[in-house]
């Protein structure tokens, strides 16, 4: 049987390995207490050697579970489609799930179980991810995120020119092809983002919504009632993934 008052205190520390970069973080329960990113594995274990922590779960498209247990001094939980979770997935293919989808999904239900939620990933690509009040999750889409916008346009047509999305319009009317393209990029995601909130708000009308990504802070304003910018939502689901293995085990 686990000790609940000692599980609420227990340290976790959470590893996202992605194409680019090593996110991590250590957690007690379900608090934050720090959050850091490492260009290389060998950075990172250096980091996390000197940091005492009581469970580890890796999430990794980079290196397989083998491969990391070769390299990492730790023992860790590996994240993949059969790890258990504490949503129910409703998506026909699991095994074909990101698992940075599901761990947003879960990261968002960790905040507002009991109603309907949506999280909004704002990377390379733009991702939607739906878990119902029951707690299960119903799917979602995926469309190109704002660098991979302008660059569809640079590389598909002859003249227009990569633009840099580095900053927010402050009007959907460019007064010229680079502004033009800009405000295309950036509002065309608004309004997309705004679409698919009310398309799913008219279903679910106490819809909370929870967005993340590296590209989430362009998109502050958007945040309203039950309208949240939480940059570091994959990490606090997959925090959530492993307390729920911890107490199963």
């Amino acid at each position: 049987m686990v000790n609940l008052q000692a599980f609420c205190y227990m340290k976790n520390l959470i590893i996202d390995i992605g194409n680019t970069r090593i996110k991590s973080a250590l957690f007690e329960g379900e608090e934050l207490i720090w959050e850091k990113s490492f260009e290389t594995l060998t950075d990172g274990i250096t980091h996390w050697k000197s940091s005492s922590f009581n469970a580890c779960l890796v999430s990794s498209v980079r290196w397989s579970q083998e491969e990391l247990e070769e390299q990492l001094p730790f023992a860790f939980h590996f994240l993949n489609a059969q790890t258990p979770i504490p949503i129910v997935n409703g998506y026909e293919t699991p095994h074909t799930l990101g698992l940075d989808r599901i761990a947003a999904a879960v990261g968002a239900w960790s905040f507002a179980s009991g109603t309907a939620v949506l999280a909004i990933d704002l990377g390379s690509c733009m991702t939607f991810e739906l878990v119902n009040p029951q707690g299960i999750y119903l799917g979602g889409t995926i469309s190109p995120g704002l660098r991979m916008r302008a660059r569809a346009m640079h590389e598909f047509t002859a003249r227009l020119p990569l633009v840099a999305v580095d900053s927010v319009p402050t009007s959907p009317l460019g007064t010229n092809t680079q502004a033009g393209m800009k405000s295309g990029i950036w509002f065309g995601m608004a309004y997309e983002i705004q679409g698919h909130i009310e398309a799913h708000r008219q279903k679910f009308p106490d819809l909370q919504v929870f967005i993340c990504g590296g590209d989430a802070q362009s998109f502050e304003s958007l945040a309203k009632d039950h309208i949240f910018v939480v940059p570091n939502l994959v990490l606090r689901g997959l925090n959530c993934i492993l307390n729920h293995n911890v107490k199963q085990n």
